[in-house]
């Protein structure tokens, strides 16, 4: 899952990238169906903005729909979870990527923007990994609880070689080398669940409500995903937090769960989305998740993320709705959902048959007013 791939840079540059190397390139026709023979009639421009995370999953989506939909251009900003739910919400894209579910304030005034219904649809499935840069510590994963994980963020363990990283993690030797924990500076989703894992997991060791912005004054920060990953490579005794897909070359922990720890994978993340109830409030085409953080499953790992695609329900333009339709089909698709979790893409876990089918039932109803 790891890759070492440089990242383009978020914002303009990102939009720039993906719409200008992907305009010309072959998705799923109009029916969705994820084949690649054939084209459709669909054309016109189809924008996006919203989360880092799902960056490296929407560039193999944008790639895999035009394959069958060359006319349409589609573009996404990875702006951020914060940003993508603004943008949407304002009408400056026509769909958006969030980390996180909206909130009653939000949800409010998209629903304003759409005039009615909003689809939130967890399509992007990804383990968030807690990252480092500790060379000579020789493990496969530095083992931690999420209790020892929350003092580091928090700044309650300050050194690598504090005894309570010793004792989870028998016959290593820890250098006297300062932890430097270091957050995004954006608004994030990412940070949401994070925070989210450490408040429900962590025996009150984590003093704060998960949010999308870090709830602790100053510390080393990074914009975005890619700043993040930027800062923990860049500073020996760094720890971060990722999408694990952009962990690169870093060390990344294995977590306490149960009696055991267990190292990101997309499986143990798929384990734990389909363990977990609907969030409060989700509704018929709000799909929203409640992931079990407490989770003592076998081979099931708690700090997973699930990223939502946000759109309308009724677009007011019939291209607008006739593209979404047909991209958010692609993506749902086992061809779209494969793609994303190659390694080499994006390596996230797809989306159950069962969710699958949830999705498109949501996605069957996209139409013009």
């Amino acid at each position: 899952m790891k890759r070492a791939v440089t990242r383009p840079m978020a914002g303009v540059a990102v939009l720039g990238a993906i719409t200008l190397t992907l305009a010309a390139c072959g998705g799923s026709g109009d029916s969705g169906s994820g084949s690649t023979s054939g084209t459709s009639d669909l054309s016109g421009s189809l924008a996006g903005a919203g989360a880092t995370s799902q960056e490296s999953a929407m560039e193999g989506w944008i790639a895999g729909f035009n394959d069958t939909n060359p006319d349409v251009i589609v573009s996404y900003d990875a702006v951020g979870s914060g940003g993508g739910r603004e943008q949407f919400i304002s009408g400056a894209v026509q769909f958006a990527g969030s980390d996180a579910a909206l909130s009653a304030e939000e949800l409010t005034s998209a629903q304003d923007r759409c005039s009615g219904d909003v689809a939130e649809l967890p399509l992007y499935i990804s383990p968030i990994a807690v990252i480092y840069n500790l060379p000579g510590v020789d493990v496969p994963h530095v083992q931690l609880s999420a209790e020892t994980v929350a003092k580091m963020f928090s700044g309650a363990i300050t050194n690598w070689n504090d005894p309570a990283i010793a004792a989870e993690n028998p016959g290593a030797t820890f250098p006297d080398l300062a932890v430097t924990p270091v957050h995004r500076s954006d608004d994030s989703g990412t940070t949401k669940n994070f925070t989210d894992y450490l408040a429900k997991a962590s025996n009150g060791a984590w003093a704060y409500e998960a949010d999308g912005e870090w709830p602790i004054s100053g510390g080393q920060s990074g914009q975005g995903t890619q700043g993040l990953v930027d800062i923990v490579t860049a500073a020996e005794g760094a720890i971060g937090y990722a999408d694990a897909s952009r962990a690169g070359e870093l060390g990344t922990a294995a977590l306490k769960v149960g009696e055991e720890y267990v190292p990101y994978s997309a499986e143990a993340a798929a384990a734990v989305v389909d363990a977990s109830p609907a969030a409060e409030g989700a509704n018929e085409t709000q799909l929203t998740i409640a992931i079990d953080r407490t989770t003592t499953a076998a081979g099931a790992y708690p700090l997973v993320l699930v990223s939502y695609s946000l759109a309308c329900v009724t677009y007011d333009d019939a291209a607008d709705a006739a593209n979404v339709k047909a991209f958010l089909t692609y993506v749902a698709s086992e061809d779209g959902q494969a793609r994303a979790a190659e390694p080499d893409v994006a390596g996230s876990a797809p989306i159950s048959a069962d969710l699958r089918a949830k999705v498109q039932a949501v996605i069957d109803q996209i139409s013009a007013a």
